[in-house]
């Protein structure tokens, strides 16, 4: 009897101590009472000692939008339970679960996040380690109001107002659902419009290396909780213009003992020109190790050259700008160079040399003695001159009419003269030519 009394008091003092703890809300306890109708839970050695329902407001802004749920068991024997919480709204059920490993007494409690505003059944359902349904409880329907994020999607840009090929550009893909796992109802994540694949753990996609265009990009989302979200974004990327320069020479038409050099002017400052690559060309040919803004002509010989810049930038857009360089002769040359070199004219200073009048009087008789033996010809007074076969002579009488030769004639209805030899053959008479034409 002593071991009895000792055994509910430490019972009593253990349901004491555990409805201390829990926390003071709005809610509602159901208790094991007597009942004449048959108990599932005692059948299987189960004892319903407490039920309680806590309506809680998690963020704090005065609405309820979950329900705790505490149960407390006892059993003489070792028992494996599970216990799952059902909360339908609208047609839409989501399911909360829980194990109880005990022997004696424990207690459990599981918490129903709501995610969508409105009427919530709740429904608690003790299941055995078969998997068989022991007994279900009905809990009250409470009008809740989600604290959980809702689906969101958000893109947004990163770039300059006006985008061109090779700007700096990102889209942030901002994306929020704490809904859907919650109650593992995770969704797809579906976007559109964009040149290249996207897959969901882009959260920053990096247009700059996109291709010019019109873009409408989409993104959208829905978990299994048919909850939807989608969010678009229209942007052109425009082609980025070639490079503009212009080539300054300087030294140009000077001697080949002075300074020249050619520079490319960027027509923009807002342009860096330093990433973009430039090959200097010499009469098309190009000239190694020349990737630099200057080009020093001081080298070339004598001579006009022609000089190209081609600029290629980072979006292998080219432009070339060629300019021709002159290069006079110097004054100290040796005699090597000076056959070489083209001459240099120094105004009334330069030396000629006089061809005199002999030789002009010379070269004119030449010339009017080929012309006497080009336009003089001399005949033979014998050459007739031939004309040339004009065909066949007219073959008609004297008074203009056509000569048959005897042959019989006829004329057919487009009024055309026929005659016929003897082997049957047919000749016809051209008017124009006046003679007769085999047929």
């Amino acid at each position: 009897m002593l071991e009895n009394r000792l055994a509910k008091a430490l019972f009593m003092l253990s349901v004491l101590s555990f409805s201390l703890l829990i926390p003071q809300f709005t809610g509602s306890v159901v208790a094991e009472g007597d009942d004449e109708e048959e108990d599932p839970l005692a059948e299987a050695g189960l004892t319903l000692v407490a039920l309680r329902n806590d309506t809680l407001d998690t963020n704090q802004d005065g609405d309820i939008d979950a329900v705790r749920i505490v149960v407390v068991m006892s059993t003489e024997e070792f028992v494996n339970l599970e216990l799952r919480l059902f909360g339908e709204h609208k047609d839409r059920q989501v399911v909360e679960s829980q194990i109880m490993s005990f022997s004696g007494q424990s207690n459990a409690s599981l918490t129903y996040d709501s995610w969508a505003y409105g009427e919530h059944e709740l429904e608690l359902a003790i299941i055995d380690e078969s998997g068989e349904e022991i007994t279900s409880i009905e809990l009250p329907t409470y009008i809740l109001t989600p604290a959980l994020k809702t689906p969101r999607i958000m893109l947004a840009l990163n770039a300059p107002e006006r985008i061109e090929t090779g700007d700096q550009c990102t889209i942030n893909r901002i994306f929020d659902d704490e809904t859907g796992p919650r109650y593992g109802a995770e969704g797809i994540r579906t976007f559109s419009g964009a040149p290249f694949t996207v897959l969901d753990s882009q959260e920053v996609l990096d247009c700059s290396r996109w291709p010019a265009g019109d873009y409408t990009l989409r993104e959208t989302y829905r978990n299994d909780l048919s909850q939807t979200t989608e969010d678009w974004l229209n942007l052109t990327i425009y082609n980025r213009p070639a490079p503009a320069f212009s080539l300054t020479t300087k030294g140009n038409g000077n001697s080949t003992d002075t300074e020249c050099s050619i520079t490319m002017t960027p027509d923009s400052n807002l342009i860096d020109f330093t990433p973009f690559v430039k090959i200097w060309r010499i009469q098309g040919i190009a000239v190694e190790n020349s990737n630099s803004s200057v080009y020093d002509c001081s080298a070339l010989s004598a001579g006009v050259h022609l000089i190209s810049l081609e600029v290629i930038n980072n979006e292998l857009i080219h432009t070339i700008h060629a300019v021709n360089i002159i290069r006079i002769p110097g004054l100290n040359l040796t005699e090597e160079e000076a056959e070489k070199l083209p001459s240099r004219s120094f105004g009334d200073d330069t030396p000629t040399e006089s061809v005199g009048w002999i030789s002009i009087g010379i070269l004119c008789f030449v010339i009017a003695l080929l012309s006497f033996i080009f336009l003089v010809r001399v005949k033979d007074e014998d050459e007739v001159l031939q004309m040339r076969d004009l065909g066949p002579k007219p073959m008609i009488l004297p008074d203009g009419s056509p000569d048959s030769e005897g042959l019989p004639t006829t004329v057919d209805d487009e009024g055309v003269l026929w005659r016929q030899h003897p082997d049957g053959s047919h000749d016809w008479w051209d008017k124009d030519l006046r003679i007769w034409n085999r047929w």
